[in-house]
């Protein structure tokens, strides 16, 4: 595949590649020296099913509506693909409208990963659904840092530390299905300057975005992700993920970011005092017309196919 990185090391739970199988006792250490760490199992098998029938629940709401949606904080991201059609790829803060996603986003679990390096005072500005239907002309993530996305940068203060982006495999995720790519020990780069200014999930991923910073694409490693699997990385991490060409699987992800509550001044509080807690009326997380423009709506011009 042009542009790709077909070449990059694979790591899974069970062939870690740069280090022995990552136990809870140091996914700190991987944490710290590469800038992500993986968790096996942290979901049971049964936790996953009551996921993904969870997701399936979102994106039969989402497909009901003909253009992009958003209502406060919840938002559905509905794209016309050149090969499926309509496409759903991506639902924020459907956690305010299923209880199963709602208890996931501040599973104690979570905390117990987090609460070294964070601490147990946790507000959440990440709640995304992702999906990548097979053979979809497009469903690259392009190569990006999270930090990015931090905007206005004066409500996010010690942006190096206090930030977690985290995943939870709903689907197998390996190279064939568009899994998470990585450049190992970004996290200790400073903010970069990608090419282009298109959107990340409208871009194609590229190794050429990583050459014109000088950097080696050998150096990409692939996350193979059982279902279950927890994973997490930096705000500085560099990241993206290609298309699905698998053909049979798809690539369901629970996305979940984090903050140390003190050093941000948006976000839902997922943890008070170690304690977790429900979502309620929704706060300014990313949508700034929330209390301007809080009604139900679309943002496309015309809805999709059209």
């Amino acid at each position: 595949m042009p542009g790709s990185a077909s070449g990059s090391t694979r790591i899974s739970a069970s062939n870690q590649g740069l280090q022995p199988p990552l136990r809870l006792r140091d996914h700190i250490a991987q944490y710290l020296e590469l800038g992500y760490a993986i968790i096996p199992g942290v979901f049971s098998a049964s936790e996953v099913a009551s996921l993904r029938a969870a997701c399936d629940w979102v994106h039969h709401q989402a497909d009901q509506h003909p253009a992009s949606f958003r209502h406060k904080n919840l938002h559905y991201r509905i794209a016309q693909d050149a090969n499926l059609g309509k496409v759903v790829r991506m639902a924020q803060w459907a956690a305010y409208d299923n209880p199963v996603l709602e208890r996931c986003r501040r599973d104690p679990r979570i905390l117990d990963i987090l609460e070294p390096l964070l601490g147990n005072n946790l507000k959440q500005i990440i709640n995304q659904i992702h999906w990548k239907p097979p053979g979809a002309a497009q469903a690259d993530f392009c190569y990006h840092q999270d930090i990015r996305f931090r905007r206005p940068r004066e409500a996010y203060r010690n942006t190096r530390t206090c930030y977690m982006q985290t995943a939870i495999a709903i689907d197998p995720h390996h190279e064939g299905n568009g899994a998470l790519r990585v450049y190992p020990g970004s996290h200790r780069m400073p903010e970069l300057k990608f090419s282009g200014d298109s959107p990340v999930m409208e871009s194609a991923l590229t190794d050429r975005d990583l050459e014109g910073l000088g950097l080696d694409p050998a150096k990409i490693v692939t996350l193979e992700l059982a279902p279950g699997d927890f994973a997490f990385w930096n705000l500085y991490t560099i990241h993206g993920s290609g298309p699905n060409f698998d053909g049979a699987d798809s690539r369901l992800v629970y996305l979940n970011s984090y903050v140390r509550a003190e050093d941000c001044d948006r976000g839902e509080w997922a943890f008070k005092g170690g304690r977790p807690v429900r979502l309620g009326e929704p706060v300014l997380v990313h949508y700034e017309d929330l209390y301007r423009r809080p009604e139900p709506h679309y943002l496309d011009a015309k809805p999709v196919g059209s």
